[in-house]
């Protein structure tokens, strides 16, 4: 099927067309743009980024690359399969855990064994998820203007399955996502739109593993996480999963409650 842009429902996305409907995620349109961040000489020094605006790949400072090295060492010596992991993906790991290597190898092993008890092929078959890919709930749709990709969900559209084919769903959605990524940019955007959203939506257990599951096995993958059309029962929900996330993801979550706000918010921060 043609992708097609679906966020706001008015502003359709230029550039190349890509279905991925046989790899489980329905519509796209994926924007390959090159990307030239405008930034101060302090920021840039900062942040890794080089004196031209153009953002580099390794913004490992010294200090972190040595802990990466001992980092590796230690995984390494309790599970040789870790030798196959990048640097940014440890990396990503050691931020995790605050540069704190210990808890940090710790996080990598547990990562380990879970990838080979969970998803044992190497990948999530879109077989084993039939039904929750019939209830079109997420989208890829483009990136935003980092180069972040986009990923949005319709809350409206969930609803519990049996078993554990939702946390298969949510790793077979987020390879997806990651597989996405340009060179450079380790993160993605989610779009939740709870327009529509009632109590037969309301899947707590759910939403707990995504939280679980999401931050124990895909550290620092999530940018930003934007809410619209949040409805009184959703902040309910809210409440009680709010305890259970970590206080670096609590602030990537932000809630847009004004329709003029989201719409002008949309169209300049979210599109390229």
């Amino acid at each position: 099927m043609e992708g097609e842009g679906i966020l706001m429902g008015k502003k359709q996305f230029q550039g190349s067309e890509e279905t991925v409907q046989e790899e489980g995620i329905m519509g796209a349109t994926v924007e390959k743009q090159d990307l030239i961040c405008q930034r101060s000489q302090k920021t840039a020094q900062e942040e890794g980024i080089a004196d031209d605006g153009v953002k580099c790949v390794d913004e490992s400072t010294v200090e972190e690359k040595k802990k990466l090295v001992l980092m590796r060492a230690t995984v390494e010596k309790q599970d040789l399969t870790s030798k196959d992991i990048d640097d940014l993906t440890m990396r990503r790991f050691l931020r995790a855990r605050n540069q704190n290597v210990e808890k940090a190898s710790a996080m990598l092993l547990k990562y380990l064994e879970w990838r080979r008890a969970f998803v044992p092929k190497g990948f999530i078959a879109a077989s084993e998820v039939p039904n929750e890919l019939a209830q079109n709930k997420m989208f890829m749709q483009g990136t935003d203007k980092k180069g972040c990709p986009i990923a949005v969900v319709f809350g409206a559209k969930h609803f519990a399955t049996e078993g554990d084919e939702f946390k298969r769903f949510l790793v077979f959605a987020l390879d997806k996502l990651c597989a996405r990524m340009p060179a450079g940019e380790e993160k993605f955007t989610i779009i939740g739109d709870l327009k529509g959203y009632g109590y037969a939506n309301s899947d707590i257990r759910a939403y707990l593993a995504a939280i679980s599951i999401l931050q124990d096995y895909y550290p620092e993958r999530l940018g930003k996480v934007f809410v619209i059309h949040a409805p009184y029962i959703f902040m309910t929900v809210w409440k009680i999963l709010y305890p259970f996330i970590d206080q670096n993801t609590k602030k990537k979550v932000n809630f847009l409650l004004s329709q003029a706000v989201i719409s002008s918010f949309s169209y300049s921060f979210f599109l390229n």
